[in-house]
This record gives C-alpha cells, sequence and structure tokens, in this order.
C-alpha cells in the first residue's frame, strides 16, 4: 500500500509534503487535497508522468488535466498573450475556484494531451497543495477519481480508486467539496465561460466590469 500522510497536524503535514515533493521530482504521481476536492497530479513537464495520471485515471489525451499552478507570476512562464481582465480575475479570485484557459508558448517542452495550443490554469486555494506546488512548481492536476466515478472528497475514497498507481496520499482531512471550479476561456477577444461553477457568472462579471462576458 502506498504510503498516507496525516497533513492534519503539524509534523505528519511536514512529511507529507516533503514525501509527495521527492515523489513528484521523481516522476512519480501523487494525491493532494485542493480546496474543491481531492486532487491527482504529476509533474507538468514530465511526459512520462502525465500519462501516468491519464492511465491512472483511465483518462485519455482528449481530456487533458489543467496545471495548478504556485502563484501568479508563474502564469507567465506558462501563458502568451494574457489580457489585462484576465489578470483582474486573477487577482480577485485566485487563489480559489477559478480555472483559466490560455495559448500555451510552443516552445514549452510538455505534453498535456490535446490540448490545441491551450493550457487551463488554477491557483488552489490550499495551504497543502500550495506547499507542494511551491516547491515543484506547476503539476498537472485532474480529480482523484476513476473517469466517470465520482470525484473522491477523500483520501480513502481516492486510494480506494486509485492504489498503487499512486505513490504519495496526503491527507489533509475531507474536502470542501461543494462545485468545481469555474472555467473560462481567456484565448478570444473577450472571456468566455466554459463552465460555470464554484464563481458565478455574475461575480465574474463585477470583476470584469465593462468587459463583456460571454457564455
Amino acid at each position: 500500500m502506498s504510503p498516507v500522510f496525516d497533513c492534519t497536524t503539524e509534523q505528519g503535514r511536514a512529511e507529507g509534503v516533503a514525501a509527495a515533493v521527492e515523489a513528484v521530482r521523481a516522476g512519480e504521481v501523487v494525491v493532494l487535497p485542493t480546496d474543491t476536492v481531492y486532487g491527482v497530479g504529476a509533474d507538468a513537464f514530465s511526459v512520462e508522468a502525465v500519462a501516468a495520471v491519464l492511465a491512472a485515471k483511465g483518462r485519455g489525451r482528449e481530456m487533458p488535466p489543467p496545471v495548478l499552478v504556485p502563484s501568479h507570476r508563474t502564469v507567465d512562464g506558462l501563458a502568451t498573450a494574457v489580457p489585462a481582465w484576465a489578470r483582474d480575475l486573477m487577482r480577485e479570485l485566485w487563489p480559489g475556484p477559478l480555472t483559466l484557459v490560455f495559448h500555451a508558448p510552443s516552445s514549452l517542452m510538455w505534453d498535456l494531451g490535446d490540448t490545441n495550443g491551450t493550457v487551463a490554469l488554477r491557483m488552489p486555494e490550499d495551504d497543502i497543495a500550495l506547499a507542494v506546488l511551491s516547491e515543484v512548481g506547476p503539476m498537472a492536476v485532474t480529480s482523484a477519481n476513476i473517469t466517470g466515478q465520482p470525484a473522491a472528497t477523500t483520501v480513502l475514497e481516492a486510494a480506494t480508486q486509485l492504489g498503487g498507481a499512486v505513490s504519495v496520499y496526503l491527507d489533509g482531512g475531507p474536502s470542501r467539496g461543494g462545485a468545481a471550479s469555474t472555467i473560462v476561456d481567456c484565448t478570444t477577444e473577450t472571456p468566455v465561460i466554459l463552465r460555470e461553477g464554484a464563481v458565478t457568472a455574475e461575480r465574474l462579471q463585477e470583476i470584469l466590469g465593462d468587459v463583456e462576458l460571454g457564455h
């Protein structure tokens, strides 16, 4: 059985984060809590590790995982042509349940699947996830469940579904669950909601001001 670290205690969290960082740097797959549900992920720049994440879920390349980032500053290395209104959304709603889709630089040496030259970025509002991300950098992370099964809201649910495909499990207690992240397409002239989730269209429009929000 892969190790499970109780990150609800200070010592357990320190040990768990260190173990997860070591695993990610070694190209392995880890499960970690986020501000929505538990996520399964790996180094976004390891082709083999990203493929292992998709394989663990039973998911094909046609559904590439989003990339979690540790800070706003990371975005400029992963996305091109970031509109000013997208930066407004990041400033107000990151960290949080908002995923933004951008054009990805063609120079990036990664393979997330069939992305059509885009990347979906999010900064999660979870201290454990951010502690790992701040050490290893961008991670390809998707919900910790077999495709077609309910998303895992506890580490036990994740482990029951993913088992030995994951090297390290970080237990942050039951996830806050709730709605999935809202996804906004930032590759067009004006923002378009691809999926309305935890952040409402009204809240987005409030921040965007005069910029028209599409659906």
